[in-house]
């Protein structure tokens, strides 16, 4: 923690969910060094976690930064799938609505950040967390892959030694710990768990154990799972029947004979953007907020923006046909040209991707 707090300063901040991880606030604390505290509120905590909260700013003397979902977003999930959708399909598109992209948001302003992470918390996910990396998901400030590093400064401690310490420094604690409660997530999907049971069966227990994660670690899931989503098999294909991505009204689907069709035109009536992606890659994940904005911002200029999903049946032909060596691959389809370009970045936050896309029109 306190290598951290030395290297980052106020670039750096803790991710505080509410549970048994004030003890990384109490840790900040005893370093003596400033800090910084974000909480992503999800608008469907426990009452006891909203309370937690205040007693943990009075308790330290801070605020904490709190981020929150889009209304437009989570209006236009509930208004179209209810308010428990999850029980049916899987919580990853409510996750991704209501934790991930606050999360995306709020690592853009960093440079490093700070969990309570452990690997005896989920053996299915975390066995092989490290007291710190290169996020292998998300991007920092300055963009790109390697521009956000992530300490795990409890990875290598057991839950019973964390409580332990916040015994002995009589840190405050969410009462709902007390009522059974082990891992915390939001209200309609945490329960207690009952003796013997392992924390993570209290979070997402409708689900396969293996992939208990709501996608603000999603790099600890390895491919295989990420293949085999816990929201459902694989398909006779090999592709994850998992929730699609960058699911907008500004990005156009494109089928196979679609993207066909936009490869033999050699004088196209406006250009194109075209992400080459799959669900369950981490990366075409990360990158999934920026290229939406890519596409709001690109409303009505006159630049077409679509994604074609390439993994599985269709991998071949992209590899061949489109470019593709890695997920996600991003081309621009000239108004007066056949063959697009690739664009040759990992950059991929909306600046940089504006960028490309303004050189080329």
């Amino acid at each position: 923690m306190d290598k951290a707090l030395e290297k980052f300063g106020n670039d750096i901040a803790i991710a505080f969910s509410g549970a048994e991880d004030v003890a990384l606030i109490e840790y900040a604390r005893l370093t003596g060094r400033p800090f910084r505290v974000f909480s992503l509120d999800t608008g469907r905590l426990n009452p006891e976690t909203y309370k937690f909260f205040d007693e943990v700013e009075k308790h330290y003397g801070i605020r904490i930064e709190y981020m929150f979902p889009d209304a437009v977003e989570v209006q236009a999930l509930v208004r179209s799938k209810g308010l428990f959708s999850f029980y049916e399909d899987g919580h990853q598109e409510c996750c991704r609505v209501r934790k991930v992209r606050p999360l995306r948001r709020a690592l853009k302003g960093l440079r490093a950040w700070i969990t309570g992470q452990r690997k005896d918390q989920s053996p299915g996910t975390r066995l092989e967390v490290p007291v710190v990396q290169v996020d292998p998901v998300f991007e920092g400030m300055d963009g790109g892959v390697g521009s956000l590093v992530k300490f795990n400064p409890v990875a290598n401690v057991k839950g019973d030694d964390v409580w332990k310490f916040l015994r002995t420094m009589n840190v405050p604690v969410n009462s709902l710990h007390a009522k059974g409660y082990i891992s915390i997530g939001c209200e309609p999907c945490t329960r207690p768990v009952l003796p013997g049971q392992h924390e993570r069966e209290g979070r997402w227990w409708w689900e396969d154990s293996k992939a208990k994660e709501c996608g603000l670690h999603k790099g600890n899931i390895k491919e295989e799972i990420l293949n085999g989503n816990g929201n459902g098999a694989a398909n006779a294909n090999g592709n994850a029947t998992n929730t699609d991505l960058l699911v907008n009204e500004n990005v156009m689907n494109l089928s196979r004979p679609g993207i066909e069709n936009l490869l033999k035109l050699e004088n196209r009536r406006e250009p194109w953007v075209v992400v080459l992606y799959a669900p369950w890659c981490q990366f075409c994940q990360a990158m999934e907020g920026s290229y939406i904005e890519l596409a709001e911002k690109l409303a009505g200029s006159g630049i077409k923006v679509g994604k074609f999903r390439a993994d599985g049946e269709e991998k071949a032909f992209a590899q061949q046909e489109l470019q593709l060596g890695s997920f996600p691959t991003i081309l621009f389809f000239p108004k007066h040209s056949a063959r697009p370009i690739k664009y040759p970045s990992e950059k991929r936050d909306v600046d940089s991707l504006l960028a490309f896309v303004s050189a080329l029109r």
